[in-house]
């Protein structure tokens, strides 16, 4: 069922007042995630494109991923492909659905609690209420597409 986007941007602009919600707390744009079927063929098209080779490759057992990084060469944000592992249920539908293609952004935060804290006394429907491990041991969690109106988005914590 879609959510009508324009009643949940309402809802934030209602809620975060002038300052922002997430005002002090963002540090930037952490990665861009790509949700894609198979790492070695997206992972060998996406170095082909950005001449970057793909790093820091694992397992996140606790989000059934398969993940690794393109990174950017002055800093800047990240590309992550992610790949379900089995009994990955909502990335393995977002695929049959989508395709490989763009999943989520995830914005790198100083105090992802503090983040967690002001968006549930917000009454903005999260995921993720309390950070879980993700990719590089960093914290991690999830707004609802549906705070958005359908767009996913991180925040990271990193270590």
């Amino acid at each position: 069922m879609a959510s009508d986007p324009r009643a949940a941007y309402a809802r934030l602009a209602e809620a975060s007042g002038r300052g922002g919600l997430l005002a002090g707390l963002v540090l930037g744009i952490d990665h861009i995630g790509v949700g894609v079927s198979s790492m070695e063929e997206a992972g060998g098209g996406w170095t082909a494109l950005l001449g970057q080779p793909l790093v820091d490759r694992e397992h996140v057992d606790v989000q059934r991923t398969e993940a690794a990084f393109l990174r950017m060469p002055r800093g800047g944000a990240a590309v992550e492909l992610i790949c379900p592992m089995p009994g990955n249920a909502g990335l393995e539908r977002f695929l049959s659905s989508r395709g490989d293609g763009l999943h989520h952004l995830a914005l790198a935060v100083n105090d992802i609690r503090a983040a967690l804290e002001r968006l549930t006394a917000a009454r903005i429907e999260l995921i993720d209420h309390a950070p879980r491990p993700g990719a590089g041991g960093h914290l991690v969690a999830f707004l609802h597409p549906r705070a958005l109106g359908g767009a996913l988005v991180e925040l990271v914590e990193r270590s």
